[in-house]
């Protein structure tokens, strides 16, 4: 091959070319050859063979015993920086054995470069499997560069997105709920046969019968050949004819008397008629519609000062099941936090580093201010009429310490109307407010949220026993919007 051996600089990253072709050890072939062994064997999560030694084994093999001996083949599994990093590393204090040598044997040299080697990745991998395995359910690791991944394992952010991955074991019933919104997809379980509802009619329907009604030369099924002056239906050796200088005059001809050759075509139309003389029949049902789930959702998160505390870790822990849930079935999820007027971050959950940095960044945000819901749900509307977002479902996490004006109510009944939107609640408090109630069309209510003002898996105790208080004390202050869920 005429560009033999940097043809094999192809299949590799180009952050490992400079390695694999100026490191001071083996043979350039091999190390180009080899180094792609290393990187695939890596992200499978496996120990490369002891023959791919970048054609030095006494070198290369204590570093390659190193890698074993810590690990670093199982930590590298999927994360495409970090066994790129690890190949790095390595090429690195290869380069440094030239450099010890002569004031140190080429043994000596060997033996000090693979201890600082292990030294080296002892003190950075130093609770990265933990990190990693917190990492690998929030996002696509593989599309992460090394710094990239470094910065997402910021120790503060990092302890918050733990604190929360532990609270959520905790709640398996709202990862669930965020399991299921969108519609994009078939709910899996059978509809009760007794969900249809008969169709409303003043009296038993009568029965019909069928009327056929052709139309002769509307457009429909060919019938035949007729004469017509109507070129769109002429047949092909009609048409031959306008590229002929002398055939052309004639078709010019039979076009003006109307005798092109050309296809018959008929409509036939059916149509149902009552039939006073025909027995009646049992009333018809109407199919309830078809129940979907599983689609782009949108996550509303208060993140106002009255959800400081416990209800802050609830609501981290439901952007947590957010991102989990969308990138186990690579859905769509826009995150909206939303605070007093003006105070708005927006940021879609996508599996590359800006998603995993939106979300680190929400971990280590303190929440307080004021709460303004007009400004999201505004904007949550206007996603969904985008074409992206229209099968989206809108979840709402708050105290629900809000009032919703009429206008941004209606705005969000047209959204239900057009595209069926369903505004799911998450309440993270102990009562159902007007402003909640007027909002969502059912409400998750998390009733022990007390219990998560403290470490993770400690215990508390809520005090109330219903979140319908203000239904069971104030009836008569339910507007006709609110009083729709006291069924």
């Amino acid at each position: 091959m005429i560009d033999a051996p940097y043809h094999q600089l192809q299949p590799l990253p180009r952050t490992l070319w400079r390695g694999g072709l100026v490191t001071g050890v083996g043979e350039r072939e091999a190390r180009l050859r080899h180094t792609a062994v290393w990187r695939l064997a890596l992200l499978a999560g496996d120990l490369p063979p002891a023959d791919a030694h970048f054609g030095d084994d006494g070198a290369t093999g204590p570093l390659r015993e190193a890698v074993g001996a810590l690990g670093l083949a199982a930590l590298a599994r999927g994360v495409a920086a970090l066994a790129e990093q690890v190949l790095r590393t390595m090429f690195w204090h290869l380069d440094r054995i030239a450099g010890l040598q002569p004031r140190l044997s080429r043994d000596a040299a060997i033996a000090q470069v693979a201890g600082d080697f292990q030294a080296e990745w002892q003190l950075q991998a130093a609770g990265l499997e933990q990190r990693l395995a917190l990492l690998r359910g929030l996002g696509e690791l593989s599309l992460l560069s090394w710094d990239q991944l470094q910065g997402a394992l910021n120790p503060r952010d990092w302890l918050a997105a733990q604190n929360a991955s532990h609270w959520l074991a905790q709640l398996p019933e709202l990862q669930a709920l965020i399991d299921r919104l969108g519609r994009s997809e078939r709910e899996g379980a059978a509809r009760p046969a007794a969900a249809a509802v008969p169709l409303p009619t003043a009296a038993p329907p009568a029965g019909h019968r069928v009327v056929h009604t052709v139309l002769p030369g509307a457009p429909g099924e060919v019938t035949g050949v007729c004469f017509s002056g109507r070129p769109e239906r002429m047949l092909a050796s009609e048409a031959v004819m306008l590229r002929h200088p002398v055939l052309k005059k004639l078709w010019r001809a039979r076009h003006a008397e109307a005798r092109l050759l050309s296809h018959d075509t008929a409509a036939r139309l059916v149509d149902w008629r009552a039939d006073p003389a025909a027995p009646p029949r049992a009333a018809a049902v109407a199919t309830p519609p078809e129940a979907l789930q599983r689609g782009p959702f949108i996550v509303c998160l208060d993140t106002s000062g009255s959800m400081r505390g416990a209800p802050e870790n609830v609501a981290k822990a439901a952007v947590i099941a957010a991102l989990r849930s969308a990138h186990a079935a690579n859905r769509a999820c826009l995150l909206i936090a939303f605070g007093g007027p003006g105070e708005l971050v927006e940021a879609e959950l996508g599996l590359g580093a800006a998603g995993l940095s939106a979300l680190l960044a929400l971990m280590g945000q303190g929440f307080d201010g004021g709460t303004d819901i007009q400004t999201p749900i505004e904007r949550a509307v206007e996603r969904v009429h985008e074409a992206r977002w229209q099968q989206a479902d809108l979840l709402l996490v708050s105290d629900g310490e809000f009032g919703c004006t009429p206008a941004a109510l209606q705005r969000l009944d047209d959204a239900r109307d057009r595209f069926g939107l369903r505004v799911q609640g998450v309440l993270v408090g102990d009562r159902e407010t007007l402003g909640l109630l007027e909002v969502c069309d059912a409400i998750h209510w998390v009733r022990d949220w007390r219990r998560y003002a403290h470490e993770p898996g400690a215990s508390g105790h809520s005090p109330v026993h219903s979140k319908s208080l203000t239904a069971l004390f104030f009836p008569g202050a339910l507007s006709g919007r609110a009083a729709r869920h006291r069924g």
